[in-house]
C-alpha cells in the first residue's frame, strides 16, 4: 500500500521477485499514472479514499495465492527470500505469520526491533521454525492468506500505525501462531516524506485505546488509557483521534481467551 510516494514506487517497485499489487489509497502525486506508465506489469488498485491498513486487506484479497508478503513502498524482499518464506510456511501448516528480519538503510543496520523479536518470552516451540511472538513488523511479513482473511485482515477502525496488534491478537485467538524467522530478509530504506516522531506516537497512542477498547477486558482498557495520559502530548493527542472511532471499535468489540491474555501477561513483564 502507498500515498503520495511516486518516487519511493518508482525506485522499489522494480526490486520485487514475484508478482505485485500496489493499492494506491487516494494518492495526489500522480502514482499511479505514474506507475502504470513506468512498470505496466504491476496490479494497481487505486482508491478513493485513504484506508490506512485496509488497503492491504483489498490487495491481498486481489491476490487470490496462498501466501501473500507485505512490503512498503520503501522496502523491498532480499533476493530469493520471497521463495524460503514461502517453503517456510508450507512445511510449518500452524504458521499464519512469519515476521523476516529487517536491514534498514543503504548501511544495512539490523532494525532494533528485531533483537528484540528474537529474544520473544513466548520461547520457540517445537512446530515453529523461529521465536513464537504475539505480533509482526507490517513490511517484513509474509502471511498464509486463507488465515489472514478468515479473521477480517486489517480493519478500518485502526487503520495505521500499530495495525498488526489487533490483527495478531484475532489470529492467535483463532488458534495460529506467528514467528520471527532471521533466515530471510527484508531491505527497508525509510522514506524521506514520513511523519515527525510526535505525530507517529500520537497515531500509535490512537491504535492502541482502538485495540485495547475491540479486543482486551474493561480494567486493560483502562489502563491503556491510563498510560496515554501520562506518557505525554502527543500520546493523550492520540487519545483524542481515538474518541470518533470508539462506537465502530464497541461494534467489533471481543475480548480474547484468557490463553491469548496470559501471553500477553507474559510480554509485558
Amino acid at each position: 500500500m502507498s500515498r503520495d510516494r511516486r518516487e519511493d514506487l518508482l525506485a522499489t517497485l522494480p526490486r520485487h521477485e514475484a508478482p505485485v499489487v500496489l493499492v494506491d489509497n487516494g494518492s495526489t502525486d500522480g502514482t499511479v499514472d505514474a506507475v502504470r506508465a513506468a512498470l505496466p506489469e504491476v496490479t494497481v488498485l487505486p482508491l478513493a479514499e485513504n484506508v490506512g491498513a485496509r488497503a492491504r486487506t483489498i490487495g491481498a484479497g486481489h491476490a487470490g495465492t496462498e501466501f501473500v508478503a507485505f512490503a512498503d513502498d520503501d522496502s523491498w524482499w532480499a533476493p530469493g527470500d520471497l521463495a524460503r518464506a514461502a517453503a517456510v510456511l508450507r512445511a510449518h501448516p500452524r504458521l499464519a505469520v512469519l515476521n523476516a528480519r529487517v536491514l534498514v538503510g543503504p548501511e544495512e543496520r539490523l532494525d532494533p526491533l528485531c533483537p528484540v523479536l528474537a529474544a520473544s518470552p513466548l520461547g520457540t516451540p517445537p512446530h515453529l521454525p523461529g521465536p513464537r511472538l504475539l505480533g509482526f513488523i507490517g513490511c517484513a511479513a509474509m502471511v498464509r492468506l486463507d488465515a489472514f482473511l478468515a479473521v477480517g485482515g486489517f480493519d478500518p477502525v485502526v487503520r495505521f500505525p500499530g495495525e498488526e496488534e489487533r490483527l495478531s491478537l484475532d489470529l492467535a485467538a483463532a488458534g495460529w501462531d506467528i514467528a520471527y524467522v532471521d533466515s530471510v530478509t527484508v531491505h527497508h530504506h525509510p522514506s524521506t516524506r514520513r511523519h515527525d516522531a510526535a505525530a507517529r506516537r500520537a497515531a500509535i497512542s490512537r491504535s492502541k485505546v482502538l485495540t485495547a477498547v475491540m479486543r482486551l477486558p474493561a480494567r486493560d482498557v483502562a489502563r491503556t488509557v491510563a498510560a496515554a495520559v501520562r506518557a505525554g502530548a502527543p500520546e493523550r493527542r492520540g487519545l483524542r483521534r481515538a474518541l470518533p472511532d470508539l462506537p465502530a471499535a464497541l461494534r467489533r468489540r471481543r475480548v480474547v481467551p484468557g490463553s491469548v491474555l496470559a501471553d500477553l501477561r507474559l510480554l509485558a513483564r
